[in-house]
C-alpha cells in the first residue's frame, strides 16, 4: 500500500469524518498504515478481504479523496422517455387505442416503441400505463332482458 499520508492524519481524517462510509474507509486505511494485515482489518471491522483489497486499489490509484461513497458522481440511467414523450403518451392514452380498443401493456409498448425507435417490453409498457395511473374505461355489463327507459330512467333518480 502506498503511503500518501501519514497514519496520524488518517486517524484525525477518520475522526473527523462526518458520513459514515468514510470514516469506515479512513478506519480501514489507516489499520492497513499502522501495520495491520487485511484478513486482521476484515475481521476487526466487519468488511470482506475483497473489499479492502478493492479500497487498497482504490486509494493507490486516486488518493484519499477517493475514500467515501462515490455514489454522488453517478447520475444514474437516463429515463427511457422524455418530458415531452410522456406528456404525448398522456394524451394518446385519452383516447382508444389503434385498434379501437382498450389500451394494455403490449399496446403502449409497441406505441412507444415506434416513438423512441427501442424495443419496449411489455411489461415496461404496463408499467407505464400504472405509473400514470391509467384506469380501463370499461362500461358497466348490462343486461340482456333489461329495458333501455328503465334504465336511463333509474340513471336520472
Amino acid at each position: 500500500m502506498a503511503n500518501q499520508i501519514s497514519s496520524q492524519e488518517l486517524l484525525a481524517r477518520d475522526r473527523q469524518a462526518t458520513e459514515a462510509t468514510q470514516r469506515s474507509h479512513h478506519q480501514i486505511i489507516w489499520l492497513l498504515a499502522t501495520g495491520k494485515t487485511p484478513q486482521s482489518v476484515a475481521q476487526v471491522t466487519g468488511y470482506t478481504r475483497i473489499w479492502i483489497y478493492q479500497l487498497i486499489k482504490r486509494y493507490n490509484q486516486y488518493g484519499i479523496s477517493a475514500l467515501g461513497k462515490q455514489r454522488y458522481d453517478n447520475p444514474g440511467k437516463e429515463p427511457n422517455l422524455t418530458d415531452v414523450q410522456q406528456a404525448q403518451l398522456w394524451q394518446v392514452l385519452e383516447d382508444k387505442a389503434p385498434d379501437a380498443g382498450l389500451w394494455n401493456g403490449r399496446k403502449v409498448a409497441d406505441w412507444l416503441s415506434e416513438l423512441t425507435g427501442k424495443h419496449i417490453s411489455r411489461h415496461r409498457g404496463w408499467e407505464y400505463l400504472r405509473q400514470m395511473t391509467y384506469k380501463l374505461r370499461v362500461p358497466q355489463p348490462e343486461h340482456g332482458m333489461s329495458d333501455r327507459i328503465e334504465q336511463e330512467n333509474c340513471k336520472k333518480n
